[in-house]
């Protein structure tokens, strides 16, 4: 089975501490739908169109997995704890088998 994949990518953050509380509570939704977080706050170095700004990795068993954690009432709450105004570019992809 093809592991899943969340790749968050952040334009800009005017306000990390804005981002607290979810990062709170999307760590535990993360953990409960059996997610294990491979890259956050970590260096980057970006080509082409790439931006330097915050990138995170999270790997799923599944597919399925992933989207099911990010359709979880545990995620969608974390979701709602984003600040106003907040961008970010994010995406459930499929790994190859």
């Amino acid at each position: 089975m093809a592991k899943g994949y969340w790749v968050s990518v952040y334009p800009a953050i005017s306000d990390p501490e804005g981002l607290t509380a979810y990062n709170k509570l999307a760590g535990l939704a993360v953990r409960a739908g059996g997610g294990r977080v491979l890259s956050n706050f970590g260096r980057v170095v970006a080509h082409e169109a790439g931006i330097t700004e915050r990138v995170v990795l999270i790997e799923f068993d599944g597919f399925e997995q992933a989207v099911s954690a990010y359709e979880s009432e545990a995620y969608q709450k974390a979701l709602v704890a984003l600040p106003d105004g907040f961008e970010r570019d994010f995406r459930i992809v499929e790994g190859i088998d």
